[in-house]
């Protein structure tokens, strides 16, 4: 009976400058991360990925013509081609990391205010980034990220409450829509989520009685509204309807699923995947001993995330970030009511009371934290450090760089002081860097932006990667007279055999070829 009593002891109100000056658990975690990723150990990570690349170079783009980008420019082969763009470095990866630290401190508050205790939900937390650094790359879709913890939060806070008012913050999808579909191609997940919530709501409401039945059927009513107003709010974007079937069309083409890496399977043996693995372990526990059992729409949600997880590594972040938002709250049951459970010895139910007491406690402070101003003057000093190009004061803080182990940068400043402006033939996981080191002055054939390419144009790009039969014939038929690949790959070492091509510039990196005869 003690330990209950402390379980319901009232959190004390702290005086008001102590909550707005003093950081929360959510405000620490905000600025480690967002430390961590614009110049500490995680930022060399958000230049990993060459598609940045094209990114900037489509920005500015679009920014000196005042327009969207329709048809495409950068490459050689697909120049003029209509291209759905549905995607200084200093400035990148700062506003990058921002959005990442936002991310996953506003998943902290969301899994407290949804009853979660803090211990719980900072090692669920700490698993998720810990699988997301899979994906920690300067692109877009970490903004996908923000949106579906917000739309997750929206959705699933209207059905489990019974408050007017939470009911119809529901109707915010439709603008986070218009925002979403504007800002990257993850906004198909939002409608994956409604429809889960539908489905649940339909089952619910063919078994339940007259009574119940009535307010499941305005709320389906509701969310069916809701959904179409989201789906017309998705049209509002610069392609309409064609950017739904573009995404569709790439989406649904097996070969491209099934040789994109991104897309892939992941590979239990990193470090970040067995984070994820961790996560779904955890949830199957949750839900086995969980006293107070999910709602069904949850438990299609925590199966959604789980099954997308494991069928390609970029879904690990979304996934992980909607089964720490469901499965916090489902394992602080246990934890909580563990100082009751008759089963467990009376030493162990008192270390479980006083944990309960402490935890709830903390949880009830870290929700009555209002300033944030620590966040803040984090993020200030970030933009500070930025516009003095990375410094602060004399000492350099942030020097945002592609790695020359990593990306072709040699070759790249041996092609601009030649002024070739011939086009080169490279990986796709190069292209992107080339066309924001080299754009406009020389092109590629290939970049990482597999929906413009197409199937046939990819096949034939790894049968000459991959040195297949005929892979000399694609070179000749595309009138490729530069190949820029990596030292020591099949191709290299082909090339290296072969009368026609030269050595132009090699390092321990990448090897530089010209053709210098033609058959």
């Amino acid at each position: 009976m003690e330990g209950c009593a402390s379980g319901r002891e009232k959190t004390p109100i702290p005086p008001l400058w102590f909550r707005y000056f003093v950081p929360s658990v959510a405000d620490l975690i905000f600025i480690v991360l967002f430390g961590a990723v614009t110049w500490g150990a995680l930022a060399p990570r958000l230049l990993g990925d060459a598609g940045i690349g094209w990114h900037i170079r489509n920005g500015e783009q679009m920014l000196r013509m005042h327009a969207i980008t329709r048809i495409d420019s950068f490459s050689f082969t697909m120049s003029g081609r209509p291209w759905y763009a549905w995607e200084g470095l200093n400035g990148v990866v700062f506003f990058t990391a921002l959005a990442i630290a936002a991310t996953f401190a506003l998943t902290l508050r969301l899994a407290v205010r949804r009853g979660a205790v803090l211990p719980v939900t900072v090692i669920l937390l700490a698993l998720s980034i810990s699988a997301s650094t899979i994906h920690f790359f300067a692109r877009p879709h970490v903004l996908s990220w923000l949106f579906a913890a917000m739309w997750f939060q929206l959705l699933d806070s209207s059905e489990i409450s019974s408050s007017r008012e939470t009911d119809r913050r529901v109707l915010w999808l439709p603008v986070l829509m218009l925002l979403w579909v504007n800002l990257h191609g993850g906004f198909l997940l939002g409608f994956a989520l409604l429809g889960l919530y539908l489905i649940a709501g339909l089952i619910r409401h063919s078994g339940s009685r007259e009574g119940p039945k009535d307010a499941t059927r305005q709320r389906l009513k509701h969310l069916g509204t809701v959904t179409v107003l989201s789906l017309l709010a998705s049209l509002i974007n610069p392609y309409s309807y064609k950017l739904h079937l573009h995404v569709y069309q790439y989406l649904s083409n097996r070969w491209l699923m099934n040789h994109i890496d991104e897309f892939l399977s992941p590979n239990f043996h990193g470090v970040a995947q067995q984070c994820f693995a961790a996560l779904l372990l955890i949830a199957i526990v949750a839900l086995a001993i969980a006293p107070k059992k999910p709602q069904l729409s949850q438990l299609f949600v925590i199966i959604f995330a789980a099954y997308s997880g494991l069928y390609a590594a970029r879904n690990l972040p979304v996934s992980s970030i909607l089964l720490t938002l469901i499965v916090a709250p489902l394992l602080s049951q246990v934890v909580v009511g563990a100082h009751t459970n008759p089963q467990l010895p009376p030493r162990l139910r008192a270390f479980f009371s006083r944990c309960e007491s402490f935890t709830s406690r903390m949880g009830g402070m870290e929700l009555r934290f209002r300033g944030h101003l620590w966040p803040v003057a984090a993020v200030m000093l970030g933009l500070l450090v930025c516009l003095q190009h990375g410094k602060l004061g004399s000492r350099q803080l942030m020097d945002a760089r592609f790695d020359a182990k990593r990306f072709p940068v040699q070759a790249a400043e041996v092609i601009a002081r030649r002024g070739i402006d011939q086009p080169i033939f490279t990986p796709d996981s190069w292209g992107g860097y080339l066309i924001y080191r080299l754009y406009p002055q020389t092109k590629v054939f290939v970049d990482d932006r597999h929906d413009l390419y197409g199937e046939q144009f990819l096949k034939d790009y790894l049968k000459v990667i991959r040195v297949a039969p005929d892979w000399d014939k694609v070179l000749n038929e595309m009138h490729v007279d530069w190949v820029l690949v990596p030292a020591g790959s099949s191709l290299a070492n082909m090339l290296r055999e072969t009368s026609q091509w030269t050595v132009i510039h090699e390092d321990g990196t990448e090897v530089l070829f010209q053709r210098t005869k033609v058959l």
